[in-house]
């Protein structure tokens, strides 16, 4: 007999739907691979200097930046067509 009391019901681990899981999944990848950077860095494996390795750091932070906010645009932009594009339109 499964446990009642468990908090995702024995359905085994779930997400529920939402139009930035997407974006979510995005995030997690940059977040590991930036730890990753992170962890050749400070090994000193990657590039030699401090100021080369904060400008590696910086750029890929920002770029990571860049694409998220970008991807979340895309998504919310999409959203606001369907709710257009609905026979009552936006209320």
């Amino acid at each position: 007999m499964k446990d009642s009391g468990s908090v995702t019901g024995g359905r085994g681990m779930t997400v529920a739907p939402s139009p930035l899981n997407e974006v979510k999944l995005d995030l997690g990848i940059i977040l590991a691979v930036g730890l990753l950077l992170l962890l050749l860095l400070v090994q000193g494996r990657a590039v030699d200097g401090l100021p080369l390795q904060f400008l590696l750091l910086s750029s890929y932070g920002l770029l990571g930046m860049i694409w998220i906010v970008v991807r979340v645009r895309r998504v919310v932009a999409k959203l606001e067509r369907e709710r257009e594009q609905l026979p009552d339109g936006p209320q």
